[in-house]
């Protein structure tokens, strides 16, 4: 029975799948997105985001605790800094998965996995509608009342 067997082996022993979701976290924090296969993104991202949540608390133990997944001063100070500062008042679901496709040589499902909050494309703005070629009226021209404009008078 699987009882409470929830996370993915990967095929790798456990030290060998805790230095590879190590590395990817960290080039995750510094990157901001990252290409992978669809099994090692999940798997990343059960192992990222409760790091991001630490970071949120920037104190001495929080950063001892993340530390000690991550190995790397570098990613710490990334992580802490800019990365705590936009997603101060998220409530959770720092990273996004997109597929991509599959790989070429052995056919393994792709995808990149990102930070949500640092990426532009998808950032929610207010865009200008664009025009469509039917349209008649321009959007910035102004409206011209009929009462305002005197015919000539026809005699």
């Amino acid at each position: 029975m699987r009882h409470n067997k929830k996370f993915n082996h990967l095929g790798r022993t456990a030290t060998h799948r805790a230095a590879m979701l190590s590395n990817m976290a960290v080039s995750l924090i510094m990157h901001k997105r990252i290409t992978t296969t669809v099994p090692k993104a999940k798997a990343l991202k059960k192992y990222v985001e409760p790091l991001i949540t630490k970071a949120k608390q920037d104190s001495t133990n929080a950063r001892r605790v993340v530390f000690s997944y991550l190995q790397d001063k570098y990613a710490i100070q990334e992580l802490f800094g800019a990365v705590a500062e936009k997603v101060g008042d998220r409530p959770g679901g720092y990273t996004r998965i997109i597929k991509t496709g599959f790989r070429a040589n052995d056919n393994a499902p792709m995808c990149f996995i990102e930070l949500v909050d640092f990426d532009e494309n998808m950032a929610k703005t207010a865009k200008k509608a664009k025009r469509t070629r039917r349209s008649k009226k321009s959007a910035d021209a102004p409206v011209v009342e009929e009462a305002a404009v005197e015919a000539p008078a026809a005699e």
